[in-house]
C-alpha cells in the first residue's frame, strides 16, 4: 500500500470539538447496538467531510487517493498472514498494509456510505480475530521486546493505534456477536499484550511506550473501557509514575524539543497527537493541548523549525530523506492549525501538498482554499533540552529564509539510545543544499537485504563515533567512551545565544565527554559589506591537564576546487585508524603540520565555499573519505578534512567558512570564484581569544571571545600595537 492510505487513518482523531464519552461499562462487556457509535470523530463531524463535497481541492484529491488505495486492496482480497517475517519482508509489508487499508475503509464507509467499505474492514478484522489468539511472540529478530503481529511489539503497537480507528468507524454496523469477537480477540488481547504482560516496556518513558500508551488507550476509548484508558494515561500501576501523560511531561522540553531528537521527534509525533486528539475528543476537560504550556503544540512548531528545503537535520540516528512529507508531520501540522488557526501552518500545509481525511484536514483544505496561507517564519532560534529546559540546547543559527542560510550547533543531552556522540557539533546550509552535513544513521530503512532494514553494525562503528561528525576527537576517541548512559548522565552546557543586527553568536561547554578535557565552542554567523555572503567564523578551545592529540573532522559537500598543498595517497589507499570510526576512513592525502593557516575551496550547486582554518599551535590537514573496511557497500563515501594537532594539553581551533560566487554551467558563467578573505588568524590574551579575518579589501573583521562569559566582566587582548576591548562574553569589532 502506498502513502496516501495511512493518511485516511489519521481522519478518525482529527477532531474539532467534544464527542461521544466513556461509557463506564465492565471492562469485558460488550457493547450494545446503541453503544458502538464512534466516539475519535463524531457522526456529526463525519456528515460535515461527506458534504464537504469537492469544494476543496486538497481535501477532494485525498478521498480520491484513498479510495484507489483501499479499492486496490479490496480487489486484490484479504490476506492475513501468519507472521514470519523481519521489517520489510513480505508479512511484516501485509500486516502494515492491513492497518492501513482497515482505517482507510472506514474513513470511506463514513464519508460516502459505501456499505462496502464497512464489510471490508469487518471481515478483514474478523480474519485477525482467528488468527491473533493463536499468535505466541516473534520467533526471530533481535528486538528487545517482541511482538507477535510483527518482530518487535513497536509495530503491534502501531497497528493497533490505526486499526482501532477504523475499527470505531464501522463499530456500530456489527452484529453483536461480531463486536464481541473483534473486541476480545483482538482488541483487548493486544491491549493486554502490549500493557499488562509487558509491563516494563509499557511503563517506560521511550517512544516505543508512546506508540503503546496510544494503542491501549485508543482502544479503551473504542471499547467504552475506562480502565484501559486510565491505564495508557497513567501507567500499568495508575500512579502516574508512568504511562502517556507522564511521557508528555519528561520526553519534551518546555521549549517542544523531543530527547531523541528531530528525527525521532517526527516518529513520535503520530501517537502523541493522535492520541492527544482523541483524549481532547472523549475527555476536553483534561485540556491535553494546555499541559505544560502547550508543549504538542510547541512540539510540531519545533519539528518544523529543525528542517531545512523540507528536511530534517539530521541529528542523531536519522535518515537524510525524512522531512515535513512525512505522515506525522502532516498529522502534526493539521491538528496545530485546528487548535491554533495559525495561518503560517497552512504553507507548510501547501508544501505537503496534501491534508487528511478528517475534520482538520478539511480545515487546512478550506483555508488553503481560501487564500489564507502565510509563510512560516523560519527564525533564528534555541531549543532548550531536557523536561525542565536546563540539559542543552538545539541552536539554529538563518538568514535568508528557508532556503538561505542556517548554521546549527548541537549542544543537546545524549538522546537516549540513538543519540550520537556529537556534543557541541555544527552542520552548515546554503543555497537549498546541506553544505557542511551529518552522515546521520546507518540503515536501509525495511530494505531487507541489509540486514532486515534495521540498524547496521556501521551505525555503531561509524555513525555514532565522534570521528563522524563536525566536532572536536580527543585521543582518537569518542566522547563519553561511547557510551550513551554515561552520556545521559553529564548535559553539555550552553553559555550565550544571542541574534543581533549582522551577528548571530551562540557557545557551550562540555565538561565530561572526555577525562582531564573541557571542550568549548563559540560558533557566529557575521555579515560584512565587503562579503557577498554571511560567514561562518568558528572557535573550538580545548583544556587539557596533559598532552593529548586533538582531531577536528569538517564533513563537507561538494567538488574540490582548489585545496593546500599535500602529499597525495596515489599507489596505495590507506586506513587512518583502527577503532572508533577512524577503521572507516581512507586517506587521499596528508599535509605536514604548520601554524600558518591554510584554505580549501569546494563548488556546490553553483556556488563556492572556501573554508580558512589555523590553530594555536601546528596542525596538520588530511582530507579522507568514508568507506574503508566496509566489505558490504552499507556506508555512503563522503569526503571530509580533519585538522591534526598531536602532542598538547591545551588547544585552540578557528576557522571561517565563506560562501561566494556563482557558477552557472549552462550559461557558461563563473564569477567570484575567488576568496574574499585573505587570511585569518588568532591572537590570545589573558582569558580571552580574538579571531581576526583580514579581507581583500584591506578592512578587518575581528570577534573577540571571553573565557568568562560573565556579562560584566572585562576583557582586553592587544596585538600589533591594536587592543581590543570589551565587556561580557564577545564582541564584534570592525577596522
Amino acid at each position: 500500500m502506498s502513502r496516501p492510505v495511512l493518511l485516511a487513518v489519521l481522519a478518525t482523531l482529527a477532531v474539532c470539538a467534544p464527542g461521544v464519552g466513556l461509557a463506564q461499562s465492565a471492562p469485558a462487556a460488550t457493547a450494545q447496538a446503541d453503544d458502538a457509535a464512534p466516539v475519535l470523530v463524531s457522526p456529526d463531524q463525519w456528515r460535515a467531510m461527506a458534504e464537504a463535497g469537492d469544494r476543496y481541492p486538497m481535501f477532494a484529491a485525498e478521498r480520491a487517493r484513498v479510495e484507489r488505495e483501499v479499492r486496490a486492496a479490496m480487489a486484490a482480497g484479504i490476506n492475513v498472514p501468519q507472521p514470519r517475517d523481519l521489517g520489510g519482508g513480505v508479512t511484516h509489508e501485509q500486516h502494515k498494509a492491513n492497518y492501513k487499508a482497515l482505517a482507510g475503509a472506514g474513513a470511506l464507509y463514513r464519508m460516502n456510505g459505501d456499505r462496502a467499505y464497512a464489510d471490508f474492514a469487518r471481515d478483514m478484522l474478523l480474519e485477525y480475530a482467528r488468527l491473533y489468539p493463536t499468535l505466541s511472540d516473534f520467533s526471530g529478530g533481535a528486538a528487545s521486546v517482541k511482538g507477535r503481529l510483527f518482530w518487535q511489539a513497536l509495530n503491534d503497537s502501531v497497528w493497533l493505534v490505526y486499526a482501532a480507528q477504523g475499527y470505531d468507524a464501522i463499530r456500530e454496523t456489527l452484529t453483536p456477536e461480531q463486536r464481541a469477537t473483534i473486541d476480545n480477540d483482538v482488541f483487548r488481547r493486544m491491549a493486554r499484550f502490549l500493557s499488562e504482560e509487558n509491563a516494563p516496556y509499557f511503563d517506560r518513558i521511550h517512544n516505543h511506550a508512546t506508540w503503546a500508551t496510544a494503542g491501549v488507550g485508543m482502544t479503551g476509548y473504542v471499547l467504552r473501557d475506562p480502565a484501559l484508558v486510565d491505564r495508557a494515561l497513567n501507567g500499568t500501576r495508575r500512579d502516574g509514575a508512568a504511562g502517556f501523560l507522564r511521557q508528555v511531561d519528561e520526553l519534551f522540553s518546555p521549549d517542544g524539543y523531543y530527547a531523541e531528537g528531530p528525527y525521532y521527534q517526527r516518529y513520535a509525533l503520530a501517537p502523541f497527537i493522535i492520541f492527544a486528539r482523541a483524549i481532547q475528543q472523549n475527555e476536553p476537560e483534561r485540556g491535553i493541548f494546555q499541559r505544560r504550556d502547550g508543549v504538542l503544540l510547541k512540539a510540531v512548531d519545533g519539528v518544523i523549525q529543525s528542517s531545512y528545503a523540507g528536511l530534517l537535520f539530521p541529528v542523531n540516528d536519522a535518515m537524510p530523506d525524512k522531512g515535513l512529507t512525512s505522515e506525522e508531520i502532516v498529522t502534526g501540522v493539521a491538528v496545530a492549525y485546528s487548535q491554533t488557526q495559525d495561518p503560517t501552518l497552512l504553507s507548510i500545509a501547501e508544501g505537503q501538498g496534501r491534508t487528511l481525511l478528517s475534520p482538520d484536514g478539511l480545515a487546512i483544505a478550506r483555508g488553503v482554499a481560501e487564500g489564507l496561507a502565510r509563510p512560516f517564519d523560519f527564525r533564528s532560534m534555541q531549543l532548550r533540552d531536557g523536561p525542565n529546559g536546563d540539559l542543552g540546547n538545539l541552536v539554529f543559527l538563518r538568514h535568508g529564509g528557508a532556503n538561505g542560510q542556517a548554521l546549527v550547533m548541537k549542544n543537546t543531552q545524549q538522546g537516549q539510545g540513538h543519540g550520537h556522540f556529537d556534543r557541541l557539533g555544527m552542520l552548515f546550509y546554503d543555497n537549498g543544499q546541506p553544505i557542511v552535513r551529518d552522515y546521520g544513521a546507518a540503515r536501509f530503512l525495511n530494505i531487507e537485504a541489509k540486514s532486515g532494514g534495521h540498524y547496521l553494525d556501521e551505525n555503531d562503528s561509524w555513525a555514532m563515533q565522534t570521528v563522524a561528525h563536525n566536532t572536536l576527537v580527543v585521543g582518537g576517541a569518542s566522547q563519553f567512551g561511547a557510551d550513551w548512559q554515561t552520556g545521559e548522565e553529564h548535559p553539555t552546557t550552553p553559555l550565550f545565544f544571542e541574534v543581533e543586527d549582522g551577528l548571530q553568536i551562540a557557545s557551550a561547554r562540555l565538561e565530561e565527554g572526555y577525562d582531564g578535557v573541557v571542550l568549548t565552542r563559540t560558533l557566529a554567523m557575521v555579515e560584512h559589506p565587503d562579503l557577498q555572503f554571511p560567514v561562518v567564523i568558528d572557535l573550538f578551545r580545548a583544556d587539557g591537564e596533559a598532552a593529548t592529540d586533538y582531531d577536528l573532522p569538517l564533513h563537507f559537500n561538494g567538488h574540490i576546487i582548489s585545496a593546500f598543498e599535500a602529499e597525495h595517497s596515489v599507489r596505495e589507499r590507506p586506513v587512518l585508524g583502527e577503532a572508533n570510526g577512524y577503521q572507516h576512513l581512507w586517506v587521499d592525502a596528508v599535509a605536514t603540520p604548520t601554524d600558518q593557516s591554510r584554505s580549501l575551496t569546494w563548488l556546490l550547486d553553483g556556488r563556492f565555499y572556501t573554508y580558512r582554518f589555523a590553530a594555536s599551535s601546528p596542525i596538520s590537514a588530511l582530507l579522507v573519505e568514508s568507506g574503508a573496511n566496509d566489505p558490504n557497500f552499507n556506508l555512503r563515501r563522503e569526503p571530509a578534512l580533519i585538522q591534526r594537532m598531536q602532542g598538547q594539553a591545551d588547544a585552540s581551533f578557528f576557522s571561517v567558512l565563506e560562501p561566494h560566487g556563482l557558477s552557472d554551467g549552462t550559461a557558461e558563467i563563473v564569477q567570484g570564484a575567488t576568496s574574499r578573505i585573505a587570511d585569518i588568524k588568532r591572537v590570545a590574551g589573558d582569558g580571552a581569544e580574538v579571531v581576526v579575518l583580514t579581507l581583500v579589501s584591506g578592512k578587518t573583521l575581528a570577534l573577540g571571545v571571553a573565557h568568562d562569559v560573565a556579562a560584566g566582566a572585562r576583557h582586553s587582548v592587544s596585538v600589533d600595537g591594536q587592543t581590543y576591548e570589551w565587556t561580557g562574553p564577545y564582541a564584534r569589532f570592525d577596522r
